[in-house]
């Protein structure tokens, strides 16, 4: 006999959605998290902070108005961490009561403490008095969740030099930082600091940043950040940070030296799984500390799953919730229709945000398939002039013979919303011809979908007059 059907490992995304969906399915369900950690990283020193924190940027600089406005307009002047972390905690504790309330509604059980595993079906939970608590459970679900990356030879102190999850508690707000590292994390908070008035230089060894987003959207977001001050270093590596009193000194290996009151490292995730006992249980994890699973999310061991930012790419919490939720109706036998859709969006909450979802001009050139670009910018829509907003763009990429949509790229305001429209048109098979035909509202920037349409059968009708 088990004390549960399901035992969720971490309260993330994932972890979250694997439990409800056991509860729902009229299981036995606990989850077991650490103190102050209900909701994973997601919730308190990952995703909901820094995009809370990115609101509150935008809305206390006045970023966004100062095309109506004039460039020295402000809402405040002297912007504390006091007045950016008020908001953040805000939102923090208010996410954590409605998870706390979804787990009690759904009698699922929360165990408070560090899970290891004795053998594959027992779970020690151990609390922060040192006992613990021994759980079987039939089905296991690991949602651990991931860690900021730490190289060996650098020395966090939590004040001048930072990883991600430290940055959001940085005490005052720096005059200078460099960044290390150009992947999402790194530009994302790279952008809010250079918006805060910080002197920010970003270091990174490849040759461009986001290099699986569209080109010119990032060249685009490369200009908006440049105009406001971001100096970029690509091909550099950082061969050591020493720390000065209150301020870094930050050596490159081609010999540069790069003085900053803060390091923020952004060097990728490590899975946190290194705890968790995974041999008792016949598993293991990667250097990097991720688990290998099926297309079921099922580990080596059968009735083991993991899901969410432990098994990688593409380590996003919506995408974790789908994957906590088809983890465990799989492994109660739960008819799951259709595979986790390719067409998943990515959003990137820089400043300006960019989205997309499908493909990008770069993979449909090397894949041979011949393609349309059709192109809107907000400058033309009466929505961008009344936002404020001139330099946000639409792209469509359609194909040439079918017309069906084949990726949709948006760079600007509102752009983690409105991809969406794009992601559905393109679900359902949709062509370009229902956009071109299609009724917005007017005036939104929703509109930029029928520009861009229009845009795109045009040239394709050019096209066609040659080749007819």
């Amino acid at each position: 006999m088990s004390d549960v059907d399901l035992l969720v490992i971490g309260s993330g995304p994932g972890g979250q959605k694997a439990a409800i969906a056991g509860a729902k399915l009229g299981k036995r369900t606990a989850v077991v998290e650490r103190v102050n950690m209900v909701g994973g990283v997601c919730i308190n020193t990952g995703t909901i902070p820094s995009k809370t924190l990115r609101e509150a940027i935008v809305y206390l600089t006045g970023l966004s108005q100062r095309e109506v406005y004039g460039h020295s307009y402000r809402l405040k002047q002297d912007i504390s961490v006091g007045d950016l972390s008020a908001r953040t905690q805000h939102v923090i504790g208010r996410e954590i009561d409605v998870i706390r309330s979804q787990l009690g509604r759904n009698r699922v059980a929360l165990l408070s403490g560090s899970a290891r595993f004795h053998d594959p079906h027992t779970v020690g939970v151990q609390g922060e008095d040192g006992t613990e608590l021994t759980v079987r459970a039939e089905r296991i679900v690991i949602a651990a969740g991931t860690r900021p990356a730490r190289p060996d030879t650098v020395e966090f102190d939590g004040r001048t030099i930072v990883d991600s999850d430290q940055v959001i508690g940085l005490e005052r707000l720096p005059a200078s930082m460099v960044v290390v590292g150009a992947g999402v994390i790194g530009i994302e908070y790279a952008s809010m600091f250079a918006a805060l008035g910080t002197k920010v230089t970003v270091v990174e060894q490849r040759e461009r940043m986001l290099d699986f987003c569209d080109l010119e959207i990032v060249e685009s977001l490369k200009y908006q950040l440049r105009d406001l001050a971001v100096t970029f270093r690509f091909r550099e590596t950082v061969a050591s940070v020493e720390r000065h009193g209150d301020g870094t000194l930050t050596h490159l290996a081609s010999g540069k030296k790069i003085p900053a009151d803060t390091v923020l490292y952004s060097a990728g995730r490590q899975g946190v799984t290194e705890d968790l006992d995974l041999d008792k249980a016949g598993l293991s994890a990667d250097k990097r500390g991720r688990i290998v699973v099926n297309a079921d999310y099922q580990t080596e061991v059968p009735h083991i799953y993991a899901v969410g930012d432990v098994i990688g790419f593409p380590a996003l919490a919506a995408t974790s919730m789908e994957q906590g939720r088809r983890a465990t109706h799989h492994a109660f036998g739960e008819p799951v229709v259709g595979s986790l859709t390719t067409l998943q969006p990515i959003g990137i909450y820089t400043i300006p945000e960019i989205s997309y979802v499908g493909q990008t001009e770069e993979q449909l050139t090397e894949s041979s398939i011949p393609f349309e670009v059709g192109v809107s910018r907000y400058r033309e829509l009466a929505r961008g002039a009344i936002l404020g907003d001139s330099y946000g763009m639409l792209k469509l990429l359609v194909h040439a013979e079918d017309r069906t949509l084949l990726g949709v790229h948006v760079f600007g305001t509102g752009a983690t919303e409105l991809v969406h429209i794009g992601q559905t048109v393109m679900g359902c098979g949709g062509t370009v011809d229902y956009l071109v035909d299609a009724v917005f509202n007017y005036p939104t920037l929703a509109e930029s979908y029928k520009v861009a349409a229009l845009d795109a059968m045009n040239k394709m009708r050019a096209v066609a007059r040659f080749a007819g």
